[in-house]
């Protein structure tokens, strides 16, 4: 069977694509010829660099290195399987090219993976050869010349067109598209499994058959005799016949966390070990299924959602764990609404996967944090494909309205201001990029170059040697940010009140340097553009300290029963 192209290089590349692929707006809601023509060639160029680097550490052969990067794969989603079949399919050749002395560019260009189209720069990551381009890829070419891997079609309708796999292809993308959960018995929007936006993403649910029970609703009779918002308090105290609930939970204001976000929110990641292949063993893709299927996010350790206790040396906690230990009773109220890519233009298209009733649930604190995609874009000439003020204001508007046709009285929504992106630019073009560290030959200013040429960059704006330009898409994050205050100052509507929190990040960087970090630490290493965890982590602590210094009635009571809760139910369930 002639396998179609993409089936092949799927997994083995979407993993090594970084947010250029994911978390960026062309990605999401412009993905054309180009961009997806770009996102294969960084798929490449990234594989292709891992099989020379494995090579040199290991002092082996090519083909060695290809058998060892799939070794360390595993199994689920056939991983394994995968990459054994590129290098049955392209080793060869890459053998042939790397053997010559050629560049991960030039082989990349050469099995057409990366293509120079009429009229339009030349893209590449490395430094240019010495001889002369063209003469280069005609020698590359030469040396590959009777291969039939050049014969083979860069075209194909790819996996889900498979009739086997078709059925289950669409669950997932209906899943991804709108942020709803993949396997729902019930569907409530809240699951027992933990990826494909089940609880790793909103709180898990207590039990999928009855969609009258899940997290963040009032109580069904005070519970007594079934936990129907899966707070793990339920049942009646044998000693004096009162509902747990009611005894712990009555009048000490619940409420939930909700974000309404983009790839920061998410946190998306991907762990520089992946990439990095000094680095690489047997453990060090043992996290990539779970990633995958999280579309590259980690939210279950997001700075507002986040449940896990952080894998990173900062000990604060996620905003809604401090919700939860302030009051118990807010166990498993959690829901990240946040998407890669997304922005005040296209929230619209999934923020209905939001799940409140206004009769049946608490209040809730929703924060809407699109804090990128507004200003940033890969185009090559970003500024005109921004968000405009006026723009912004009609976009929050329609959301406002929506959510206060659902959100229960009582309710209040926060908006972040954007930051001031000019601190990666700032802190990070003349360091070397983690796939350059090994022969000190890829700055973060050349992966910006390489991106933006291929106009797959998460953020052009701000990634970008032109100083000009990342003035100027300050200048518009400055104003969205005004005009974000503005609706929070002079709007009113009847579930909700609004606030405004700048997104202070030069104050996180203070803090940060004050333990004795630097700022490009804050930075995730392998898109060198999100904040990593430390850096969410710290502005969910700020969050919290200015809502409670300014704003205290936003977060409730702290319960007084909390002990009792935890005497009584542990962990509640745990997560």
């Amino acid at each position: 069977m002639k396998l179609p192209w993409k089936i092949l290089m799927a997994a083995p590349l979407f993993f090594l694509l970084p947010l250029h692929s994911s978390a960026s707006p062309a990605y999401r809601d412009q993905l054309g010829t180009t961009h997806s023509n770009g996102h294969t060639c960084v798929g490449c160029v990234l594989v292709v660099s891992v099989i020379d680097q494995l090579a040199q550490v290991h002092n082996s052969t090519v083909e060695a290195s290809m058998e060892r990067l799939c070794s360390y794969l595993p199994e689920k989603l056939f991983l394994k399987t995968t990459c054994d079949l590129v290098v049955y399919l392209f080793g060869p050749d890459i053998v042939k090219l790397l053997s010559a002395d050629m560049n991960a560019d030039v082989v990349c260009h050469t099995l057409e993976f990366c293509k120079q189209d009429t009229g339009q720069p030349l893209c590449h990551l490395y430094p240019l050869p010495k001889e002369a381009w063209k003469f280069t890829l005609e020698k590359a070419r030469q040396i590959v010349k009777k291969s039939p891997t050049l014969k083979y079609s860069r075209s194909g309708s790819g996996i889900c067109s498979l009739p086997f796999l078709a059925k289950i292809c669409q669950k997932i993308k209906q899943a991804f598209q709108n942020s709803v959960p993949f396997k729902d018995v019930d569907s409530d929007k809240y699951s027992i499994f933990p990826t494909l936006r089940g609880y790793h993403w909103r709180g898990r649910d207590c039990n999928d058959n009855n969609k009258l029970v899940y997290p963040g609703r009032r109580p069904d009779n005070w519970d007594a005799h079934q936990d129907s918002n899966c707070n793990g308090i339920w049942g009646v105290d044998p000693k004096d016949g009162i509902p747990y609930e009611k005894k712990f939970c009555e009048g000490s204001q619940p409420r939930g966390i909700i974000l309404l976000g983009d790839s920061a929110g998410a946190h998306f990641r991907i762990s520089p070990e992946w990439i990095t292949a000094s680095q690489m063993s047997l453990n060090s893709f043992s996290d990539l299924p779970t990633a995958l299927r999280d579309e590259l996010d980690w939210p279950q350790l997001s700075g507002v959602t986040g449940f896990l206790d952080s894998t990173s040396r900062i000990k604060e906690n996620s905003i809604y764990l401090r919700l939860r230990e302030r009051n118990h009773c807010n166990h498993r109220d959690y829901q990240n609404i946040a998407r890669n890519g997304a922005s005040s233009q296209n929230l619209k298209k999934f923020i209905e996967s939001l799940s409140r009733n206004q009769l049946l649930d608490h209040p809730a604190i929703v924060i809407y944090a699109m804090i990128g995609n507004d200003v940033c874009n890969g185009k090559a000439d970003p500024v005109p494909y921004m968000t405009t003020p006026e723009r912004l204001y009609s976009n929050v508007m329609q959301t406002l309205k929506y959510l206060n046709t659902l959100l229960p009285n009582g309710s209040h929504v926060v908006f972040y201001g954007l930051p001031d992106g000019t601190f990666l630019w700032d802190n990070l073009h003349n360091r070397y990029h983690p796939l350059g560290q090994l022969n000190e030959d890829v700055t973060y200013a050349q992966m910006y170059s390489f991106l933006s040429c291929l106009q797959v960059s998460p953020c052009h704006g701000w990634m970008s040697s032109n100083k000009t330009l990342r003035t100027l898409t300050s200048e518009r994050a400055e104003q969205l940010s005004s005009t974000l205050k503005k609706i929070a100052t002079s709007e009113k509507f009847t579930n909700f009140d609004l606030f405004y929190v700048d997104f202070a990040f030069q104050e996180i960087i203070q803090e940060w340097q004050k333990r004795g970090g630097q700022p490009w630490e804050l930075i995730e290493p392998v898109d060198g553009f999100h904040p990593n965890e430390a850096a969410l982590r710290l502005l969910a602590d700020r969050f919290w300290k200015k809502v409670q210094l300014q704003w205290p009635q936003v977060l409730g009571k702290e319960n007084q029963f909390n002990p009792q809760i935890e005497q009584v139910f542990g962990d509640q369930g745990g997560h």
